[in-house]
């Protein structure tokens, strides 16, 4: 085995990374490349999914040429996509209707509250485990189809195109799904994608006809379910394509659950918390699917081939990364690296609160209207408060999460997992420390969402044989423990819920 390898395609919210692992889980190639993101209108978040296709066959090939591999040297290969995201596109054409609509978006908050006034939420909460909410891809899709001017498909009338879905004209799918359709020229899934399509039974394991119905989507434009690491294989690639080589694509994961999957919390009550363009924060929760009382998402964590699915608990925050973004879209500052020097050049916020609800909240409050607020200000309030606000308004949100984790769960994290590209900043691991109370356990590897997935196509193939092997893969970085006291943070969180009240319910229509 000391010549091939497993590979993944991480296709995320603002780029496409592709990385190759060996057998001790380390990286041996990797390439990334951003898309563009598209703004129509004030809440509205797309994607082309021709850029993504393209980008992800340009970093695939970038990967493989700069670590000197060739792609018959891939035993297998996985997906892990940022969930929710939603396309419609020609069956015989693979051409896109229109372009992504992007899990941030939030042009069906209207529809959500329809959903609300008919008391329709406990329905779709007991069987998908979700949130009503434009999070997720069944409005999108419902949208695309009544309302999308057909961008891509010449001749095409935006009425026909709930009749073209009707007729089996039209798929639609998650970001796994396109890729793999394009990859494979197959039409799957696997159940943690489906199960954050507000579609799917996520006990059932089945699409839901009444939700279906509700929605108007076509059973027929819907991938195949499979396991998130299935033998049988999802497809392989074209060896006559881009790649010049029969790859088994074996494994698919929605990016949070493969971040669950890379940071081996394979057991009944391990959590992991990926800080991202969002922040999510997982629990498993083993064969049972536990319902929360306290804003969370009941979820699929992801299932093997012939084993039962394993569930978890998630709590979705929508903005935590994508908030430093926004200090350097306003400059104020120069990179993400500068928040650490800025925030720790301060003793406190002087009573700045930042809540970064730019496309509303979700767990626990779920509201879409929320939007963006500071609160707190001062004639002396400086940039150096801002930031470390902004710090804090992370590590606040993943309180919130883990309260209501430990509420549901009964169970008490004692560490927690972190990954994700805002964790190489150690104050904020650090304060994250301070204001749950917890360890933070930083891997060596923490592009976990790629690893997670290749861990799920290599054990697909029998690259790696047992999740003992890769639990010994998993190496800490650096641990983080509490360094101030309990009444001290207790007394920062304080007036958090306070600032949070300020930001609801912002957005009123025009």
């Amino acid at each position: 085995m000391a010549h091939t390898y497993v590979a993944s395609i991480d296709q995320g919210t603002t780029g496409t990374r592709f990385m190759v692992f060996d057998h001790s889980g380390q990286v041996v190639a990797n390439a990334y490349e951003k898309h563009e993101q598209i703004y129509p209108e004030p809440g509205w978040v797309e994607h082309d999914p021709v850029e993504i296709w393209e980008n992800t066959k340009s970093v695939v090939q970038t990967g493989l040429d700069e670590a000197d591999l060739d792609a018959s040297q891939l035993e297998a290969l996985g997906i892990t996509n940022q969930r929710e995201t939603t396309v419609v596109w020609d069956k015989e054409s693979g051409t896109p209707v229109y372009n992504a609509l992007v899990w941030q978006d939030r042009r069906t908050t209207d529809r959500v509250e329809e959903l609300e006034a008919e008391g329709k939420v406990e329905e779709i909460r007991e069987k998908t485990g979700l949130e009503a909410d434009a999070y997720f891809s069944a409005t999108k899709t419902e949208w695309i189809l009544d309302n999308a001017d057909p961008l891509k498909l010449e001749g095409t009338r935006t009425e026909d195109l709930r009749d073209r879905a009707e007729a089996g004209e039209l798929l639609m799918g998650t970001i796994d799904a396109w890729l793999i359709y394009n990859l494979t020229g197959n039409h799957i899934t696997d159940v943690s994608n489906a199960s954050r399509t507000m579609l799917y039974d996520i006990e059932g394991l089945a699409w839901d006809p009444d939700l279906l119905d509700e929605f108007g989507v076509p059973e027929s434009m819907l991938p195949e379910v499979r396991p998130s690491s299935d033998e049988n294989l999802y497809g392989h690639t074209d060896p006559d394509g881009f790649l010049d080589a029969e790859v088994p694509v074996a494994g698919a994961l929605g990016d949070q659950q493969a971040a669950l999957f890379g940071q081996t919390c394979f057991d009944e009550g391990d959590a992991k918390n990926t800080y991202g363009t969002g922040s999510f924060y997982l629990m498993n929760t083993g064969n049972e699917a536990v319902a929360s009382d306290h804003g969370l998402l009941t979820t699929i964590g992801f299932q093997l081939s012939g084993e039962p699915v394993q569930y978890a608990l998630e709590g979705s925050i929508f903005v935590t990364g994508a908030a430093i973004e926004w200090l350097e879209d306003v400059d104020l500052i120069y990179n993400a690296a500068q928040t650490a020097q800025l925030a720790s050049s301060v003793d406190s916020t002087d009573g700045v609160y930042m809540v970064p609800a730019f496309t509303g909240l979700g767990a626990p409050h779920w509201d879409g209207r929320a939007r963006g607020t500071i609160v707190g200000m001062t004639r002396g309030t400086k940039k150096e408060h801002i930031v470390r606000a902004t710090l804090e308004s992370i590590a606040y949100q993943t309180r919130d999460i883990a309260e209501a984790m430990e509420a549901d769960s009964g169970v008490e994290t004692t560490s927690l997992r972190v990954d994700g590209g805002a964790v190489k900043n150690n104050f904020l691991c650090q304060l994250q420390s301070d204001i749950i109370q917890t360890e933070i356990a930083r891997p060596e590897v923490d592009e976990t969402t790629a690893l997670g997935s290749a861990y799920a196509a290599g054990l697909a193939v029998g690259y790696w044989e047992s999740l003992d092997e890769l639990r010994s893969n998993w190496q800490v970085d650096r641990e983080f423990a509490p360094e101030k006291e309990q009444s001290e943070v207790d007394k920062m969180y304080s007036r958090w819920d306070d600032a949070v009240e300020r930001s609801l319910d912002w957005a009123q229509e025009e």
